[in-house]
């Protein structure tokens, strides 16, 4: 992200440079947020996870815990064990980025009812 001197408007470019696009994208897909607030209390397992995530496909969970791995904000441990035994936690990232995103979930927590008015009314006008 970048200040143009000529209008002093955010101008987003298109580049691994760019926060928003390299980082926030990242986190603001439809599950991550769900499953980093699922690890804030505690390390928790595979199965567990997509028990208390509604909708979430194995794939999904794989995929987007991999994402998290990758980014450094969930640590993926394996236990030596039969069968094996596998614990997702946060990272001290990771527990970093849960507090900051937690003034959004408490908002969206809040303002859910007015949203969801919002979205009633806009969609009765729309047809």
């Amino acid at each position: 992200m970048a200040m143009s001197n000529q209008t002093d408007k955010r101008v987003f470019v298109q580049s691994d440079d760019c926060p928003i696009r390299d980082v926030v994208a990242q986190i603001g897909d439809k599950w991550s947020i769900l499953i980093l607030f699922s690890l804030v209390d505690g390390p928790d397992r595979f199965n567990s996870l997509k028990s208390r995530i509604e909708g979430i496909s194995q794939r999904m969970l794989t995929q987007t815990l991999r994402d998290l791995e990758r980014d450094g904000f969930v640590n993926r441990t394996v236990y030596p064990e039969v069968p094996v035994k596998v614990e997702y936690k946060l990272t001290e990232l990771g527990k970093g980025l849960t507090k900051s995103v937690w003034g959004l979930v408490s908002w969206a927590d809040t303002h859910h009812d007015d949203i969801r008015a919002a979205r009633q009314h806009y969609d009765a006008r729309k047809q």
